[in-house]
Order: C-alpha cells, then sequence, then structure tokens
C-alpha cells in the first residue's frame, strides 16, 4: 500500500512539472551580454563550436531576459522530470 501512495504522488509530482514546463516553453537559448563600449546587448549562444551573436533591440530587451530566464527553469524542470520518471520506472518495477 505504501508504494501505491508513493507512486501517486510521484505522479501527480511529474502532472504539476509538465504543467510548470508547458508554461515555460515560451523560450529562447543563450546569454545576454553587454555590446562594449558602444552600449546595447547581444544574444549569444553556441551553434556546435562556433559562438553566434544576435543584436538585441532596445525595446527587446526585457522581453529577451524573460525567454532566458524561461531557459535555464526549462533546463532545470526537465532535470527535475528526468530524475522524476527514472524513479516511477524504479516504484513500478519493484525496484
Amino acid at each position: 500500500m505504501v508504494m501505491a501512495a508513493s507512486l501517486w504522488h510521484l505522479q501527480q509530482k511529474k502532472e504539476r512539472l509538465k504543467r510548470e514546463i508547458n508554461e515555460a516553453l515560451d523560450f529562447v537559448s543563450g546569454s545576454i551580454t553587454s555590446h562594449g563600449k558602444n552600449g546595447g546587448f547581444v544574444l549569444t549562444h553556441k551553434v556546435k563550436t562556433v559562438t553566434k551573436s544576435r543584436y538585441i533591440r532596445v525595446g527587446m530587451l526585457s522581453e529577451v531576459r524573460r525567454m532566458t530566464k524561461n531557459n535555464k527553469k526549462l533546463k532545470r524542470l526537465l532535470k527535475e522530470l528526468s530524475d522524476l520518471n527514472w524513479e516511477i520506472i524504479k516504484l513500478s518495477h519493484g525496484s
């Protein structure tokens, strides 16, 4: 009975994580950096081994910041979901 209750709680946590992931899908990968002494900002990200930069216009900065935060949140949530899925598998198979 304890195992079933634990599995139920893990499934509930999984559903919560899935909702949080869905809410954070408005994201962009990369880091915001200042654009030297001339001011302005760029979004930098890696493509294979090459760093790419995208200029961020002034009016876009707050939206890009929000979306890069969502990217970090998604990475954390996906790691948590992966760990949780592993626990569910173990519990389901009596390990």
